[in-house]
């Protein structure tokens, strides 16, 4: 059974960076689109990042977050990274990571992905 552990987060200033991790346990996930969605109390959840299996090398990003943040990941690690640059008070809220083996594109954008994460939490001070 595949574990989703994301770690990182915590409190940043408005403006400052801060890097989430999201290491996979049970199954090496290389074959598998890994990425990041994001949720505050009382909203939907919303698509973050995403990047694919082919060693990284196609990305996809909300209208939101790109050009501040970054995804990236280390298939030897199993490991998924985000990096957020120019943080806002809006990003302040529960980070999950998640994973899908098939599914790519517009399925990320809806949230329609196999395995999530528990999440973790953001906090922007102003």
């Amino acid at each position: 059974q595949v574990h989703l552990a994301e770690s990182g987060g915590g409190l940043v200033q408005a403006g400052g960076s801060l890097s989430l991790s999201c290491a996979a346990s049970g199954h090496s996930l290389s074959d598998y689109a890994m990425g990041w969605f994001r949720q505050a109390p009382g909203k939907e959840r919303e698509f973050v990042a995403a990047v694919s299996w082919n060693e990284g090398a196609d990305t996809l990003y909300s209208d939101s977050v790109e050009g501040r943040f970054t995804i990236s990941r280390d298939s030897a690690k199993n490991t998924v990274y985000l990096k957020m640059n120019s943080r806002e008070p809006e990003d302040m809220t529960v980070y999950s990571c998640a994973a899908d083996e098939d599914c790519w594109g517009s399925k990320w954008y809806l949230g329609r992905v196999e395995m999530w994460g528990q999440g973790t939490l953001v906090t922007v001070s102003s």
